[in-house]
């Protein structure tokens, strides 16, 4: 499969590495990428997304580089134009049981597996690909490199930022609107007075230490 991914010209922006998959005969590939490995509160969230081969969505990157509004309007249009979306979470203590990078790797492959349709071949963030019968190719900064795996870079990140405004509700006083869960200056000094609570990964320093 080498080959297969071998470096491509880049169009706006982006390798074209799920045209290369297509003419290989594979119909939908799918970018795979993950949001929340850092933060010491809340889950590592994992995101699929199938693009069609033509899309419209301007301003497509890597959901770092854009600011929460321009991510939550991508979004929109993610799911709209889509041909299929996926989304995997591990909980703070499925973290804390499995380490944040099997953690990881299994959100991506929850997200995989919740892909309807399927997909046939997979562009993984990172260094490693998934325990998954599939094609599949590691891309560091695939989410930087790759249109798919910048979706699903989006689609992660919206959805984590989500649910932790949503734990902000749940277990007021650490600020989790604010900071998602990483390790601000604020989210530390919270937990050196409030103790940590449910959200947090009691395997992660900065928390082990208030236990």
């Amino acid at each position: 499969m080498a080959d297969l991914f071998a470096a491509l010209p880049a169009t706006a922006g982006f390798e074209l590495f799920e045209e290369r998959l297509r003419q290989s005969g594979c119909c939908l590939p799918a970018g795979v990428d993950e949001a929340g490995r850092g933060p010491l509160a809340g889950p590592v969230v994992a995101a699929a997304v199938i693009l069609p081969p033509r899309y419209d969505l301007p301003g497509l990157a890597d959901s770092k580089k854009l600011s929460a509004r321009r991510r939550e309007q991508l979004f929109g249009s993610i799911r709209q134009q889509a041909v299929a979306v996926g989304v995997g979470f591990c909980s703070a203590a499925e973290i804390d049981r499995h380490n944040i990078l099997q953690a990881s790797l299994l959100a991506m492959r929850q997200a995989v597996m919740r892909l309807h349709p399927a997909a046939d071949a997979l562009l993984v963030d990172g260094l490693q690909t998934l325990a998954l019968p599939l094609p599949q190719q590691a891309l560091v900064k695939g989410d930087a490199r790759c249109a798919s795996v910048a979706a699903a870079s989006i689609i992660a990140k919206v959805v984590r930022d989500r649910i932790m405004q949503v734990f902000d509700r749940r277990y007021p006083g650490y600020g989790f609107a604010r900071h998602k869960g990483y390790g601000s200056a604020e989210h530390r000094r919270r937990i050196a007075e409030l103790g940590p609570c449910p959200l947090h990964r009691a395997s992660f320093r900065g928390v082990r230490e208030y236990l």
